[in-house]
């Protein structure tokens, strides 16, 4: 008997199926790190402990995209190894900070499986939930990801496509305990601009380019022990006919977010994922922009939370707001659609 382990395929999947996934991971400084040099993020809240704790935190917290990113790459031996492509998100929630030092390991349920027509291919659903070392949900979300069959003529018996809410809820998004903005340094942070200086359907161009290189997107998807095939073996010609390896979605993620601190310099703290859309992929050398546009706007009592839509393209500046035509068709520079809730601070 083989002692490898060649992945999941589409049929292996089952409704109600819990994957308790391998290998825990202890966050450190060096992750923080590492995070930094290869996406730039300025967010003064995760870059500082002093900044923090003015802010009513022990310490700086990790960005929460690291801690993302560290769960996401729990997930994959299980789930997408045999992936044709990462689909989508939805109800993404942020409950707890993450600090270095903490230990995080993830748990996915299979919430949904859908054959494709083509019966080569099918969409699994699963709800993931990373928790750390004391047992408490530090991030929950689900996805959606297209997975091969091994077995085209295998039969799939059940089969079901999960009800998804759009957005979550004001009401359920989670502060970090103790957060405490009232002495916010705002000339520390970047910027002046609060929650009150932003309007429902104003649209951000972050201005600034980014380029991924072959060697950081390899890196920054190693750091996450993420091992999914395609963004590593250059001899798969299943998602590319040249060979090129697709650079992880997670990296566009990141790259946008960083890129979005020219203009929501005091919106890092993301508090929810809504909803994502890989829309189209990106391969080395790839310069990507960002603009945001404001979806909703929600009062949390000692901040604001503003609900923003990230848009990321490919070699084309963000000034005229490239998007989709008149029948929903994106426009052929957009890599990524993302749609999340952001801690803002009020002025006062």
């Amino acid at each position: 008997m083989s002692k490898t382990d060649p992945g999941h395929f589409f049929e292996d999947f089952r409704l109600g199926q819990r994957l308790v996934h391998a290998t825990p991971r202890t966050v450190t400084a060096g992750d923080v790190a590492l995070y930094t040099a290869l996406y730039g993020p300025r967010f003064s809240l995760f870059s500082s402990d002093e900044f923090a704790r003015s802010c009513g935190l022990p310490a700086a917290p990790v960005d929460p995209l690291i801690a993302f990113h560290l769960v996401f790459g729990k997930t994959v031996p299980d789930i997408s190894l045999n992936a044709v492509a990462n689909l989508g998100y939805a109800e993404g929630r942020f409950l707890a900070p993450v600090f270095p030092g903490d230990t995080l390991s993830a748990v996915s349920d299979v919430i949904g499986l859908k054959e494709n027509s083509n019966r080569k291919t099918g969409v699994v659903y699963v709800r993931t939930t990373g928790s750390n070392q004391r047992g408490e949900a530090v991030l929950s979300y689900v996805r959606w990801v297209m997975v091969r069959k091994k077995d085209p003529s295998a039969e799939i018996t059940e089969q079901a496509v999960p009800t998804l809410s759009a957005a979550v809820a004001p009401a359920d998004l989670v502060l970090p305990p103790g957060l405490d903005v009232s002495a916010y340094d705002w000339d520390l942070a970047g910027a002046s601009h609060a929650f009150e200086d932003y309007a429902v359907g104003e649209k951000i161009d972050h201005v600034d380019g980014m380029a991924v290189e072959e060697a950081e997107h390899q890196m920054a998807t190693r750091l996450w022990q993420n091992t999914a095939k395609v963004h590593f073996n250059a001899f798969d010609r299943s998602k590319d006919p040249s060979g090129k390896r697709l650079v992880y979605g997670g990296v566009v993620i990141s790259t946008a977010k960083a890129l979005s601190f020219n203009g929501l310099q005091n919106a890092g703290l993301i508090l929810a994922i809504n909803g994502g859309r890989h829309v189209a992929p990106l391969f080395a050398g790839g310069t990507v922009f960002a603009w945001s546009e404001v979806l909703d706007k929600a009062d949390l009592g000692p901040v604001g939370a503003l609900r923003l839509r990230l848009v990321a393209t490919k070699d084309r500046p963000c000034a005229d707001f490239p998007d989709r035509d008149g029948e929903g068709v994106y426009d052929p520079a957009v890599i990524l659609d993302f749609d999340y809730w952001a801690a803002v601070p009020k002025r006062g």
